[in-house]
């Protein structure tokens, strides 16, 4: 055999090697799923509630770890998922208020599937992913493909909208650009705070939404040479509480769990509880003060639960599809809940505060080979630790912006939930001319409001202590004051807060 003939053989075969190399190498880059789920706290089976039927992200988090300390870093929509996308915390940006777009602070901001997106990527999204309604829109930049929307605010019976716009769907399809001399919002019918009609799950978007993904899944499965990062956003538990009967009935009335306690936290400034608002928007709240009665009450929680059990039906469709497509140990899943939900507790119907109930999320992370299945950690975590924990999930570079990346990499929890990487949460919220910045550590959560345009004005501290008092019944700041000045030192560890740009949506 010749030396020519030899060196070819070994340039064949070292070309069969790389080849073969490269392929491996494209078939272990793992996808991602993220799960975006609207006004969802932990009221899931997995976080121990007695009542909640949740049994598909029950099984997400056997499969993966649960965060059991998680918070957003703003309790309302547009922020929360603001957060999410950019790694940056409200406080960062100064972006806690509807009809701000992002793009106008940032316009070279690199979000989360952005980032997937320079690493080869295909990316796309699908439901409530970016809040789209009351001012803002969708960020096309971040998507291979044109967003897949669906509706938020819908009804089926013609009872539930007398046939007209509602205030909420005008607010949630930006009716106000497009409809020439519409009213004023409270000139507007309000839709049901519920319905359950007699009707099948796809009657509904969380239904469509998981069938648009599902088919997704199946196309996407066919170019496993390019991995994909897909953000599928469920709208419910979400008010109005649309969801079919069946899941309505698996709850058991008189088991409806009522709220513990109704009343403002002793020595709470007032400011703090938020009543009204977004529940307003629905019949047959009562518009003018009056107390709900205890029927309302259990309707609205029956709801609530109706919901997350009907979301968690659509979620199981397709995890299914993902273990059908054999795609499931190479996706790597995030579910993230965007904030709380006050269920009547401090005679509250909404999120919009900084306590426990609004925002305490579900974070749960699933990776085989790296996350440990089955576990559960107490570090406190943040949705801003989403990004950066992704993107090293998936091998990765960790995002840089250019802007403010606040986030941790959880990677070393998810292999060992007794690491701590930092010993407390951030998180803000507007009120008035006040932002109150709040230090959540293991057993407390010390709120400081101040004006962030005023260095001079008057600071008003809140300390609640979790351990002696989970309901949040007391405010101990003057009681407890060296525990009050240790986790005022932590907050100056961070930056002041940047003033809110944008303006509420009146309500």
């Amino acid at each position: 055999m010749n030396i020519n003939h030899l060196f070819k053989k070994a340039t064949t075969l070292s070309c069969a090697v790389l080849i073969s190399l490269h392929v491996v190498g494209q078939e272990t880059k793992k996808n991602v799923l993220l799960i975006l789920v609207d006004d969802l706290k932990p009221a899931l089976g997995t976080y121990g509630d007695p009542i909640a039927i949740s049994p598909n992200i029950d099984k997400l988090a056997a499969m993966g770890m649960k965060f059991d300390l998680a918070y957003s870093n703003q309790a309302t929509c547009i922020a929360s998922r603001y957060n999410l996308m950019l790694g940056t915390r409200s406080t960062s940006s100064g972006i806690y208020n509807f009809g701000t777009q992002f793009r106008a602070l940032y316009p070279k901001a690199v979000t989360l599937p952005q980032h997937y997106k320079k690493a080869g990527y295909h990316a796309e999204s699908m439901g409530k992913v970016f809040h789209i309604g009351h001012g803002n829109d969708n960020d096309e930049a971040s998507w291979s493909v044109p967003h897949h929307k669906e509706k938020v605010i819908e009804y089926l019976l013609p009872e539930s909208t007398g046939g007209q716009l509602t205030r909420e769907e005008a607010y949630f399809q930006n009716a106000y650009r497009y409809i020439p001399d519409l009213p004023h919002n409270k000139a507007l019918p309000r839709g049901a705070a519920w319905e359950s009609p007699d009707v099948l799950d796809g009657a509904y978007a969380d239904a469509r939404v998981a069938t648009h993904a599902i088919n997704r899944l199946r196309k996407l499965s066919q170019k496993k040479e390019k991995p994909f990062f897909m953000a599928l956003g469920f709208a419910r538990p979400h008010l109005p509480f649309s969801v079919p009967k069946k899941y309505w009935d698996m709850y058991a009335r008189d088991l409806i769990p009522m709220p513990e306690f109704e009343q403002d936290p002793a020595g709470a400034p007032t400011f703090s509880v938020k009543r009204r608002g977004e529940i307003d928007q629905f019949s047959p709240v009562p518009e003018n003060g009056e107390p709900f009665s205890e029927d309302l009450k259990r309707n609205l929680i029956h709801g609530y639960y109706a919901s997350i059990t009907y979301m968690d039906a659509q979620l199981g469709r397709v995890i299914d599809e993902l273990a059908r497509l054999d795609m499931l140990d190479n996706t790597v899943i995030a579910l993230w809940g965007d904030h709380g939900w006050h269920l009547g507790d401090h005679k509250s119907w909404t999120k919009h505060s900084n306590f426990e109930q609004a925002n305490r999320i579900p974070l749960i992370f699933v990776s085989k080979g790296t996350v440990k299945a089955g576990a559960s950690s107490k570090h406190l975590a943040e949705t801003v630790d989403v990004y950066p924990t992704l993107a090293a999930l998936a091998g990765l570079a960790s995002p840089s912006g250019p802007q403010p990346i606040d986030g941790l990499n959880l990677v070393p929890v998810l292999k060992d939930p007794d690491v701590r990487l930092r010993d407390h949460a951030y998180h803000a919220f507007p009120s008035g001319n006040l932002i109150g910045s709040a230090i959540r550590t293991e057993r407390y959560r010390m709120v400081e409001w101040k004006n962030p345009n005023d260095a001079k004005s008057e600071k008003i501290y809140e300390l609640y202590d979790y351990e002696e008092d989970p309901l949040e019944t007391k405010n101990y700041a003057k009681s407890k004051g060296t525990v009050l000045k240790q986790h005022i030192a932590i907050l100056r560890t961070h930056p002041n807060p940047k003033p809110p740009l944008g303006r509420w949506i009146a309500r």
